[in-house]
């Protein structure tokens, strides 16, 4: 409890008595100076019992005195103690007057009373209220690692929020709420989502202070590196004294620890899950289901997904995160949010192999992300079919076809589904691919151009109607024979026979490719 007015006025050896601002006692007092300059404003920070004995003062001028005192309430000076029988046998009464009005308390402090007492006093006061909050701060810190140990994070939240009289909340880097304690404050974390994610953009170790005077919330970031791993939310009705400060100190120090030590199991638990990763994509489920045992819990058992993701760009600010580990951490949220197993697999900077359930929450935040994020983040992702241990090379194929149509296409996330059940035509955007067809068609867009003929619109109809003579000639508007003719030259111009299905194919994917045009 710190150190007021109110204390000093009951202390039994100083025999103060109080003259003015009687109702503002319970003020706490930071210090005690003794000053008797006209004006000691500049030289005070604020929360000081002043004492005087105005040598220097005009105590019995009213208009010196209301000025004296209002500038000293303007600093926020909490008292004034006035010494009796040195230069005034008693307290003028214009000063006790200009006190009054300003509300300022007005301590009279008798002849045998030194201020040097009143300092010892406060000092004492002070000393002893240290004492006690370091030692409640080590009572709490006690408690908390006790917690800790036995019972986790969560237990490590309901014990600050106990300790600080308000409440508390743990979170992921993500901004989701992981533990929060009264059960009540739940709800009041979760509307903090945006600050803990703005806070995660600052290098750890980072802090801010939200909301207003009647609930005044502390985020305290968590990890011991650049990256913030998690934030702690602290929510008082005032800002924390000594004590709640070392409990709160002490939360994060084990929250950190806790954090570490869980990157520690994940690195440990990374490098089981590229080896059980290898037994699947080498063909061999019963060997990785062996080696996986209760790890990843019937993930392997179930239809799963594969995905794939790089970083979009090869080039980036070296100040900003990699981002497949922001992606990593995203899904690994998502999972444990939804109680659901997920294989992350990292490959450096340069790829990133998840195995997560299908249709679980896995799936619909790595698109969630894409389509929030993909800009910022900078990565590519392929997703495979739903599929099983035995089809996990195949699987694995499938990521890589869809993440390279999402690089050809300029696309954050494309699922092999999508390749398989919409157009082969969109993938002939391909420059390479344009390139072959304009110089397959190259030599019949010459022939036209000399006016010679229109052999590339008559190989598109009949082409367009498999070959069929008479209804491929009624669409040009020729006779039958002109046509075969046309189809002659067209064979005789490429040195390809249109008999053959696969240049019968070629040709059209060609025309299809060019759009009817030569490349210029």
């Amino acid at each position: 409890m710190p150190l007021t007015l109110a204390s000093l006025v009951q202390h039994s050896a100083l025999k103060l008595t109080v003259r003015a601002g009687e109702d503002r006692l319970d003020t706490p007092v930071r210090w005690a100076h003794v000053s008797e300059l006209a004006d000691p404003v500049p030289y005070m920070e604020g929360g000081e019992l002043l004492m005087v004995t105005a040598m220097k003062l005009d105590a019995e001028n009213p208009d010196a005195m209301r000025r004296y005192v209002k500038r000293l309430s303007d600093a926020g000076v909490v008292g004034l103690g006035f010494a009796v029988g040195v230069n005034y046998d008693e307290v003028p009464q214009a000063l006790v007057d200009a006190a009054r009005d300003e509300g300022l308390p007005l301590l009279e402090v008798p002849r045998r009373t030194p201020f040097l007492a009143i300092s010892k006093a406060v000092s004492a006061a002070m000393a002893a209220d240290q004492y006690r909050a370091v030692t409640a701060g080590f009572e709490a810190q006690r408690e908390m690692t006790r917690a800790a140990l036995a019972e986790g994070p969560a237990a490590v939240v309901a014990r600050l929020a106990a300790h600080v009289n308000g409440w508390a909340a743990l979170y992921d880097a993500s901004g989701a709420v992981l533990a929060a304690a009264p059960e009540w404050a739940a709800r009041r974390a979760a509307r903090l989502t945006p600050d803990v994610q703005r806070l995660r953009e600052r290098s750890a170790p980072a802090s801010t202070v939200v909301g207003g005077t009647d609930d005044r919330v502390e985020l305290q970031s968590l990890g011991s590196g650049r990256r913030v791993r998690g934030a702690l939310a602290v929510g008082t009705g005032a800002p924390l004294g000594t004590a709640e400060r070392y409990a709160v100190h002490s939360a994060i120090a084990l929250l950190t620890l806790t954090t570490e030590r869980s990157r520690s199991l994940q690195a440990a638990e990374q490098r089981l899950g590229a080896a059980v990763l290898r037994m699947l994509l080498a063909g061999q489920p019963d060997h990785a289901r062996a080696v996986a045992g209760d790890l990843y819990g019937g993930l392997l058992d179930a239809p799963f997904r594969l995905l794939l993701a790089e970083p979009a760009t090869a080039e980036r600010d070296p100040a900003a995160e990699a981002p497949l580990p922001v992606l990593a951490e995203a899904l690994e949220a998502a999972a444990a949010r939804a109680a659901e197993a997920v294989l992350t697999v990292p490959e450096g900077d340069e790829r990133l192999l998840v195995l997560a359930g299908d249709g679980g929450a896995v799936a619909a935040a790595c698109e969630a992300y894409t389509e929030k994020e993909a800009e910022e983040a900078g990565v590519v992702i392929g997703l495979s079919a739903p599929t099983g241990p035995i089809a996990a090379g195949a699987a694995y194929k499938q990521a890589e076809q869809a993440l390279s149509v999402a690089r050809r296409r300029g696309r954050a996330l494309v699922e092999h589904e999508d390749l398989a059940a919409g157009s082969v035509l969109p993938l002939l955007a391909d420059d390479a691919v344009r390139a072959f067809a304009d110089g397959m068609l190259r030599a019949l867009y010459e022939h036209d151009a000399t006016g010679r003929g229109d052999l590339v619109a008559s190989l598109r109809a009949w082409l367009s109607r498999h070959g069929q003579w008479d209804a491929a000639a009624a669409d040009l508007g020729v006779h039958r024979h002109t046509l075969r003719y046309r189809m002659r030259r067209v064979e005789e111009i490429l040195g390809r026979s249109l008999d053959d299905p696969d240049v019968r194919m070629e040709l059209w994917l060609a025309l299809k490719a060019t759009g009817g045009a030569p490349a210029t």
